[in-house]
């Protein structure tokens, strides 16, 4: 029995049909709903991680209703799982990605309690073949072809006693800087940004002219690879309105394509300069 962690319900889709044709892969998805590396990861006192990271999402959604994250009461459970069972292993699916190596991270701290049975498949940097049968290296799970997975699983290796203690001490340094994003810098490595790392980017697909919301988020993701999500640029663009760096119209409390938004003036763009080419990374 193999518990596959992945980030995202997207990533889950093709490793579901990668699990259904391969019998070495038999197991459960446990799907991390969480982007960790957007947002505060350090509680205040009596205040538990996933009521911490609910608030938060509560708070950029603009819900009037509390938002569940359960990521960590599942991660428990498959704890509890693993010491209840002990030929069950926990795999976790990793790609070069900001929200998969920061739950690889988070989810170190129970996983050394079951040391040899927490394994890693990392695909970083390596390649895969797409429907044409070209060579492509992925940045999402989710971009890869089920019968590509099931070739990965062979990439599966044990997390070492030496990874739980130093990259242990990386969760340690993120709760403890408490950014408001963490970017990927490669491997394992992340670094601490603040909540407006991605601002210069929406701006600089901003205009004089009033367009939808949802028009400047998608460009803003199509074109540098902004890993947040568009929930996350949405509230950025709100920000920015309530800074007095973007006017808006229409019904922000709603979707993206329910408001609009436009510079105040021409000044308040920085459109292709360094800050916006840096911000992408």
């Amino acid at each position: 029995m193999i518990y596959h962690f992945v980030v995202g319900d997207m990533a889950a889709q093709p490793l579901q049909e990668a699990i259904l044709s391969e019998p070495t892969l038999q197991g459960e998805i446990i799907v991390l709903k969480d982007l960790l590396h957007i947002g505060p990861l350090q509680k205040e006192e009596g205040q538990g991680f996933s009521e911490l990271r609910g608030a938060f999402w509560q708070h950029v959604t603009g819900s009037d209703k509390p938002v569940e994250v359960a990521d960590m009461e599942r991660l428990l459970e498959v704890s509890k799982h693993l010491y209840d069972n002990p030929d069950t292993q926990a795999w976790l699916w990793m790609a070069p990605w900001p929200a998969d190596v920061c739950a690889y991270h988070w989810m170190l701290p129970y996983m050394s309690k079951h040391t040899g049975r927490f394994y890693l498949v990392s695909i970083a940097g390596l390649p895969f073949l797409n429907e044409d049968g070209k060579v492509y290296f992925p940045k999402n799970i989710s971009e890869i072809l089920p019968r590509e997975l099931v070739k990965a699983r062979r990439l599966a290796r044990q997390v070492t006693p030496a990874e739980f203690e130093v990259d242990g001490d990386e969760w340690q340094k993120m709760v403890a800087d408490n950014a408001g994003i963490r970017t990927h810098e490669g491997g394992k490595k992340t670094a601490p940004r603040a909540e407006s790392h991605y601002d210069n980017i929406l701006l600089s697909f901003c205009s004089q002219q009033f367009q939808k919301a949802h028009k400047v988020v998608n460009q803003a993701i199509n074109k540098y690879n902004v890993p947040t999500g568009d929930v996350y640029l949405g509230w950025r663009l709100r920000m920015l309105a309530e800074e007095g760096k973007l006017v808006m119209q229409g019904d922000a409390s709603k979707t993206l394509k329910d408001f609009e938004i436009k510079l105040i003036g021409g000044d308040a763009i920085i459109a292709g300069d360094t800050a916006t080419t840096e911000a992408a990374n």
